[in-house]
């Protein structure tokens, strides 16, 4: 049995790697799409993501929860809002990047987590430690420092954090599974995407068919970038503690971070520096509170166990991280 835990344990690692190890080199992806500009790449993205998506679900004959969905509005509701969402984020990410703002872009992802916070603050009226009311101004404080080296705020990146933790918070609402979710917030995107699709073919503005099959391939390809990538999250957050996949999740936007400066040649003057500092500053505080609750959590039940008498083997760290339902663990969702 504790081999095949830890076999376990050991796949789902693989699969979180390779899944924020592909968010984080996905920047190489984009710029290959080039003649096709952000409009176009984003409305393929959508369009491909149902096919394989679809193809996907047909292969493990999952449709149960369609029906389900169809059957509730509220819930239905609330995927189109992901939908939006998360179409608002893709676009901004795929303009950003081929348009030379690979670091920025990166720093909206870093301060992700912070801003997940901040809205469960705001909107759910959670409750925060001091350490994580000392990572969320020091965040802030970050932002004020690259305002200022930007001469305005850094747009791209607010946009993409607050994007993507409404699309975290609305998904929590919703309550799908990885695939199933991807597969009804596509399907509420196709016929847009679609129609935008042939309104650029009509105008002559197409590149599908212009550039070669290549170029066709590589846009069709959008579809598995999005949904590989996705797989493999899922397949990692049912093995492995939800910390291990908070602390996993830093890897993309390093992995984008160190394209941006090293592989796309972009400026890091030093107020940009001082301002990607005070951010992992706030990131790891964030961290090392998340381990330290977590542990005092497994400690405590450990504890109750023992004073109850119960028979139930001790619980493991990780395990208690899923109880704890800690801020930086959930937003690797």
């Amino acid at each position: 049995m504790a081999g095949s835990s830890r076999n376990e344990q050991r796949i789902g690692l693989l699969n979180g790697f390779a899944a924020y190890g592909m968010w984080g080199l996905v920047p190489l992806f984009w710029p290959l799409l080039k003649p096709a500009g952000a409009g176009e790449i984003l409305a393929h993205r959508m369009a491909w993501s149902l096919v394989f998506v679809a193809v996907a679900l047909l292969f493990v004959r999952r449709w149960s929860w369609a029906g389900e969905l169809l059957r509730q509005p509220r819930r239905l509701g609330l995927v189109t809002v992901a939908a939006a969402v998360i179409t608002v984020n893709w676009g901004i990410y795929i303009w950003a990047v081929n348009s030379g703002h690979v670091v920025e872009a990166s720093l909206g992802y870093f301060i992700n987590p912070l801003v997940t916070i901040a809205m469960g603050v705001l909107l759910l009226k959670e409750r925060l430690r001091p350490v994580q009311w000392a990572a969320v101004g020091t965040g802030f404080a970050a932002v004020v420092v690259l305002a200022v080296g930007y001469g305005q705020p850094p747009w791209i990146s607010l946009c993409l954090a607050f994007s993507f933790a409404t699309y975290g918070l609305v998904k929590k609402k919703v309550n799908l599974g990885g695939v199933e979710s991807l597969a009804a917030e596509t399907a509420i995107q196709f016929l847009p995407a679609l129609g935008y699709v042939l309104w650029l073919s009509a105008q002559g503005d197409s590149t599908f068919t212009t550039e070669g099959a290549g170029h066709a391939v590589l846009l069709a390809a959008t579809g598995l970038v999005t949904a590989v990538p996705l797989v493999c999250f899922g397949a990692a957050a049912i093995r492995v503690p939800l910390s291990t996949l908070g602390l996993l999740q830093y890897l993309a936007p390093v992995f984008q971070f160190l394209l941006g400066i090293f592989y796309f040649g972009e400026a890091m003057p030093p107020e940009r520096w001082a301002g990607f500092a005070l951010v992992w500053l706030a990131l790891s505080l964030l961290t090392w509170d998340a381990l330290r609750t977590a542990r005092r959590t497994a400690r405590a039940l450990r504890e109750q166990l023992a004073r109850t008498g119960a028979g139930v083997p001790p619980v493991k760290d990780g395990d208690a991280a899923r109880e704890s339902g800690d801020s930086v663990a959930r937003s690797a969702t």
